[in-house]
């Protein structure tokens, strides 16, 4: 290794999201220039489907096309062969208006007689009036041309992905690309076989990206995050991409993922890819990993790395302690192609579309969560229970340099929950230096959210929260250790939308004990609290026992018993268990979801909750009027 600073080059594998830079390697790189190290960083995520979604990118997939027997061109396919001219004359201006960069295009995709339309567009049917009217007049009013032609052009985009699903990778997604192979998988071995397998059209495309960007910056290490299952397949076939063009390069995991799923990792073939494996906050491995390479400390000074000698997996830590979050630095978006994301409008909910639309600087308030109490959570991982405040003058200083390198305004702030008293300083920091920004967040609906500090907070420039409701149930959520109540989640949501301020909540079902009885109580809560106006968007995701939380550790404080794991060697986090209720929650959720997507589009507030199940279920104990009373009380 030369003796000058090591030019380090960060990528983000596919998928994350496209509207956005994932903020892991904008931290790292800020972190690394911050202490005297070349630092750059590429997207190849949105390079990936920059590449595909594009004139050649359409050609090719025509390729992959007529080389598949007739038997497997699903009707997608075949209609989209019926359309392909359409299509290649129109891929380039509709992904350039999603970016921003031909606003004008708006009319006509608007008009829907500019974009091919596949099945994607078929449930706007379901919106038509007796009269054939405008099928989203409800959504858009007689304007909105540009967020009418938004959704269109993603819906287009979803229908080219979906062919390139059925006839090149059925793995491929926009968010969740792969990540079967990956998601507490024991071994290794399904990741090693698709690795092994012939490459297809996203595989190719994504090697010649990975090595145009290893020939663009000629980097001595490439550090690679991983911060979901979806991104662990392209994370390797970057890292082999890499090897194969110079084994010199060092190459390096870490992310989510692997803190995560990846904390017992014995599987040599890791590192046929991989040089080193990092766990936790990158900050600390990192410098001791450069400072190795560069002959300045030995191997047995590394910090939570994991390594391959002699055949076998070897994990190290010296055990230095984390650089603190106020000296992290501010992250960088530096180098990355800001003006080439994607703005998609795949819901039409004003708060569900905040996720995917518009480019928001991600940052993060404090290190950790404040509370770290919540049985279902991965507690006793350092990105949860490691709590840093931020003072407000640091954080704002923060937020005045991203504007000034990105010209933005927009935050999304990314932590686990935002601590009220943090945000009241942010709130009061950003009033006295007269800086105004637009900015959302997650947080818990505790009763520290008075009306004042969310008039303050609207003040300062919040548009919307997140908050865990999980399952709306006093029972339920002590048992949680939630530390709220429905009433209280009742008053707080209302403080936060009588300030103007939008509102999204998660919702579980499946928690340990929970009887049919306990869903359609807590989808009646639910009902009440949109009818109200209390929350305006929300999420159901079944509860999922992880080896890391409460409820993992404990399983008898919680009535379940745990099916045992296979031996692990590669990721480990997800476990089954045995409730002793037997409920079919798998049944109950398909109806809680569509309950949800109507609540959502203000469809069936009036309706009895059990019309939304398939099956027969009792009829709900909660007063049709529990959330007015809370509100009033």
């Amino acid at each position: 290794m030369p003796a000058r600073p090591l030019k380090i080059l960060s990528v983000i594998p596919p998928m994350t999201q496209l509207n956005t830079p994932y903020p892991s390697t904008a931290y790292l790189t800020g972190f690394l220039r911050s202490r005297g190290y070349p630092a750059v960083q590429e997207d190849l995520a949105l390079a990936l489907v920059l590449r595909l979604f594009a004139p050649d990118g359409l050609r090719a997939l025509r390729e992959c096309i007529r080389a598949l027997p007739a038997r497997q061109r699903t009707p997608r396919v075949q209609a989209f062969e019926r359309q392909f001219e359409h299509y290649l004359a129109t891929i380039a201006q509709a992904v350039a208006f999603l970016q921003g960069r031909d606003p004008s295009i708006a009319h006509r995709i608007a008009g829907r007689n500019f974009l091919p339309e596949g099945p994607r567009f078929e449930p706007l049917e379901a919106y038509v009036d007796d009269e054939g009217g405008d099928p989203l007049a409800w959504a858009f009013g007689a304007l909105g041309v540009t967020d009418r032609a938004r959704h269109f052009a993603t819906l287009y985009l979803d229908d080219v992905a979906d062919v390139l699903r059925d006839a090149v990778d059925a793995r491929f997604e926009f968010v969740r690309y792969a990540e079967s192979l990956a998601q507490s998988q024991a071994t290794f071995e399904p990741l090693a076989q698709a690795l092994a397998a012939p490459e297809n059209l996203v595989d190719r495309t994504l090697r010649e990206l990975t090595q145009e960007a290893v020939q663009r910056h000629a980097p001595h290490v490439v550090l690679v995050s991983a911060p979901f299952p979806g991104n662990v397949y392209g994370a390797f076939r970057i890292a082999r991409a890499i090897k194969a063009q110079d084994p010199a390069i060092v190459t390096v995991l870490g992310g989510g993922f692997v803190n995560t799923e990846l904390r017992e990792l014995a599987e040599p073939r890791v590192f046929d890819c991989f040089d080193y494996v990092t766990l936790d906050d990158g900050e600390r491995p990192l410098l001791a990993l450069l400072e190795h390479l560069q002959g300045e400390l030995p191997q047995d000074r590394l910090v939570r790395t994991f390594l391959r000698s002699e055949k076998a997996v070897r994990y190290i830590d010296a055990r230095e302690p984390d650089i603190p979050f106020a000296e992290a630095g501010a992250p960088t978006w530096d180098g990355l192609p800001r003006d080439r994301y994607l703005s998609l409008l795949d819901m039409l909910n004003p708060m569900h579309r905040l996720w995917s639309d518009a480019r928001w600087n991600k940052l993060t308030v404090a290190h950790g969560c404040y509370w770290k109490k919540c049985s279902f959570c991965d507690v006793t991982l350092d990105y949860i229970s490691r709590y840093e405040a931020l003072a407000a003058t640091t954080l704002v200083d923060r937020i005045e340099a991203i504007i000034a390198e990105t010209g933005q305004t927009g935050f999304h702030f990314v932590d686990e929950a935002a601590p009220p008293k943090a945000l009241r300083a942010l709130a009061a920091e950003l009033e006295k230096r007269q800086r105004a920004i637009s900015w959302w967040g997650n947080i818990r609906f505790e009763k520290s959210f008075t009306p004042e500090l969310c008039a303050e907070l609207a003040d300062s420039g919040c548009i919307a929260v997140s908050g865990g409701l999980e399952v709306a149930s006093d029972r339920l959520l002590k048992l949680m250790q939630k530390g709220v109540s429905v009433e209280q989640v009742a008053r707080v949501t209302h403080a936060f939308t009588g300030a103007g301020i939008l509102v999204h909540a998660y919702l579980m079902y499946g928690f340990p004990t929970q009887t049919v009885q306990d869903t359609v109580d807590a989808l009646e809560y639910v009902r009440q609290l949109f009818a109200a106006g209390c929350i305006q968007s929300g999420f159901f995701h079944r509860f999922a026992c992880t080896v890391h939380s409460p409820v993992g550790l404990h399983p008898e404080q919680y009535g379940v018993r745990l099916q045992p794991l296979p031996k692990v060697t590669f990721a480990r986090n997800d476990v089954g268990f045995i409730d002793p209720t037997g409920v079919d929650h798998d049944a109950l959720g398909i109806a809680l979801n569509k309950a949800l997507y109507n609540y959502m589009h203000g469809i069936g507030l009036e309706q009895d909750v059990r019309t939304w199940f398939s099956g027969r279920v009792p009829r709900t104990t909660v007063s049709r009027n529990f959330i007015a009373r809370a509100l009033r009380g």
